[in-house]
């Protein structure tokens, strides 16, 4: 049977998040007034974000439709301990608020590859574009992959809609990029704020329901393994897989996004370190929904059968399907699906900036006017958009792309942002003998970046 109560919450959201990022473009260009638009107000929100604004904006980096499904989705089949996203990442952005986060703000840079083209040369840094477009397009996938499993399970899209799935991911996009096209990042804050207290209500309101389901047993670790365990010979697999986790959730231009759009190097720490805790405790309750699908007896739900292989990846949505009242699962499937779409846009956004700034305008065309940037990075964002569709249309495992697009950055571009912040370290002490060895002629900082 068609779920109507849950379009009508997929609409009632929609139309929400539609209107706060529209709103936001509207703002923006209110302030601007008669000034021409410029790629910084597009880009960083004219480097003038609020705390408040800034904090749920940094959280929502990695906290979307992709991050609760997949901490769900692990939780269920191997067990707490091996979900590791949550930790991961939280840690990744308190190391980057300690690390990175003031040089980067400090020095004024647009995007993470520019300190990287000012060592390297615009070639040999634009190169390392590919990995981080990669990277940002298998995370979009991810996010709009959680999207259409959810809603094929909660409204069975599929029964009724010839290729169900694909048009809600498309449809999803679609809204997305229409706000982003106009509001730039302001557009994609404001709406990260709607979209982290959608998840906040929405996941939290439907577990005391889940709970009380008649098929639901306990949570009890002696009866209800949701924990897990590390066995020894696995050891080292866990621990590469942390390792991955950690320092390949630093170097993302959605995250230096938020970092460089902030008023101060200060703020943009004080911004990532909120975000930290913002991860973990928005991990929670996803991490509880996957515990009660582990303690459910399935074949007491109208689902009729224990989720295994690819069905594991629909645990969140078949708990607010079968285990909770029809009204609560429209305000959880509301929550999912403006989290999912307000995700995707800052990962779009952020790929089509670095193809802006660092390709088209750093190697291509370096005299180009602001106007003409603007309009190649509007194209980029509806190019990015359709790639992330079809990956996520096509791959089956949510998880599995976050443990994807962080291999790539872990291995190629967190080294060479660690031998970034080295040899700015190294130069420090160059140019103050007393806190590292003396040498003759000491070179400043600033002038190794302004040399290309």
């Amino acid at each position: 049977m068609f779920n109507w109560a849950g379009l009508a919450g997929i609409i009632v959201f929609y139309i929400a998040i539609l209107l706060v990022g529209l709103w936001a473009a509207w703002k923006r260009k209110k302030e601007l007034q008669n000034a021409e638009e410029d790629t910084e107000e597009l880009m960083l929100a004219g480097r003038n974000l609020g705390v408040f604004v800034g904090i749920l904006t940094m959280t929502a980096t990695w906290v979307g439709g992709g991050y609760i499904n997949g901490s769900a989705e692990e939780t269920y089949k191997a067990g707490l301990v091996w979900t590791q996203a949550p930790f991961g990442y939280s840690i990744s952005l308190a190391l980057g608020g300690i690390f990175f986060a003031h040089k980067m703000r400090e020095e004024g840079y647009t995007t993470m590859l520019d300190p990287l083209q000012a060592r390297l040369g615009r070639v040999m840094g634009g190169l390392l574009f590919i990995p981080a477009l990669l990277g940002e397009l298998f995370w979009s996938a991810a996010i709009l992959g959680a999207l259409g499993t959810t809603i094929n399970v909660i409204l069975h899209l599929d029964e009724y809609v010839d290729y169900g799935n694909t048009l809600s991911i498309a449809l999803s996009a679609a809204i997305a990029v229409f706000y982003t096209l106009f509001g730039g990042l302001l557009s994609v804050a404001y709406t990260d704020v709607i979209q982290l207290i959608c998840i906040f209500i929405g996941l939290w309101f439907s577990i005391p329901f889940a709970m009380t389901n008649e098929a639901f047993t306990t949570l009890d670790i002696s009866e209800n393994d949701w924990i897990g365990s590390v066995e020894p010979h696995y050891a080292g697999v866990w621990f590469d897989y942390a390792m991955l986790l950690i320092c390949g959730g630093i170097p993302w231009q959605v995250y230096f996004q938020r970092v460089l759009s902030s008023k101060s190097p200060r703020r943009s720490q004080l911004l990532s370190y909120a975000a930290a805790g913002g991860c973990i405790f928005l991990a929670i309750p996803a991490v509880l929904i996957g515990a009660i699908a582990k303690g459910t007896k399935w074949e007491m739900t109208e689902y009729g059968r224990t989720p295994t292989g690819d069905d594991t990846r629909f645990v969140l949505p078949l708990v607010m399907q079968y285990l909770t009242p029809e009204w609560v699962a429209f305000i959880g499937l509301g929550a999912v699906s403006a989290a999912v779409m307000s995700s995707a846009d800052s990962s779009v956004l952020s790929s089509s900036t670095m193809f802006s700034r660092n390709i088209y305008q750093q190697i291509f065309r370096p005299r180009a006017s602001e106007r003409e940037i603007i309009i190649v990075m509007k194209i980029a964002i509806l190019v990015n958009a359709t790639v992330a569709c079809v990956i996520a249309i096509n791959v089956p495992s949510i998880y599995g792309l976050f443990f994807l697009c962080s291999d790539l950055v872990f291995v190629i571009l967190f080294p060479q942002l660690l031998c970034f912040l080295l040899t700015e370290h190294a130069l420090f002490c160059r140019q103050f003998p007393v806190l590292g060895p003396g040498v003759r002629d000491p070179v400043p900082a600033a002038a190794v970046f302004s040399a290309h």
